[in-house]
């Protein structure tokens, strides 16, 4: 039938009308993307419950802190002076991987940190590097709620925990609002 189906193609004849085709492709289509959805949706699970086994484990280490929102976090060197705060940018080198090790990013094989407003990326970096100072080394172990979630990004999968070795290199903090220029005195505008 395929073949008689696409011979009668080739010279312009079909069995089926327009809108039957119409109806078969969105058929197969439905099913294709039926059967995607149900994949992502059986990985995505099956990523969550890996990555809670993952967390589970490196809980256990020796030094390993949780905070209230799930995060892990390992202070391997604290730094020095202030923390960072939301609104200060941050500069910073890092390594990032998925449990399996797998690695989706990597300031030190681009050779040029990344420099960012601490508020301005996942919730787990915002946390977490409130953790170190300047000169500080971190990892973080960050569950999808803090990171990419259900819906992933290219290159991470959903519900995908995420791993991260970051160095605190620098902090800038915000800059400060100017206060308004004081008003002219009312004779001073009057003189000129």
């Amino acid at each position: 039938q395929l073949i008689a189906g696409v011979q009668d193609a080739f010279a312009g004849k079909s069995k089926l009308s327009d809108q039957e085709i119409e109806q078969t492709l969105q058929s197969f289509e439905g099913r294709v993307k039926g059967a995607a959805q149900a994949k992502m949706e059986k990985d995505a699970k099956e990523n969550a419950t890996k990555g809670e086994a993952f967390a589970a484990k490196f809980a256990k280490e020796k030094g390993v802190k949780k905070t209230e929102t799930g995060l892990l976090y390992k202070v391997e060197k604290t730094g020095t002076g202030d923390a960072p705060k939301d609104s200060d940018t941050v500069v910073v080198n890092y390594k990032g991987t998925l449990i399996d090790g797998s690695e989706f990013d990597n300031s030190y094989t681009r050779g040029e940190p990344l420099s960012f407003r601490l508020d301005g990326v996942i919730p787990g970096w915002t946390e977490g590097l409130k953790q170190v100072k300047k000169g500080g080394k971190i990892k973080l172990v960050i569950p999808p709620n803090l990171a990419y979630g259900k819906n992933g990004v290219p290159g991470i999968p959903a519900n995908s925990t995420l791993v991260f070795d970051v160095e605190l290199l620098d902090i800038k903090p915000a800059a400060k609002a100017e206060a308004p220029a004081a008003a002219p005195a009312e004779g001073a505008a009057k003189q000129q």
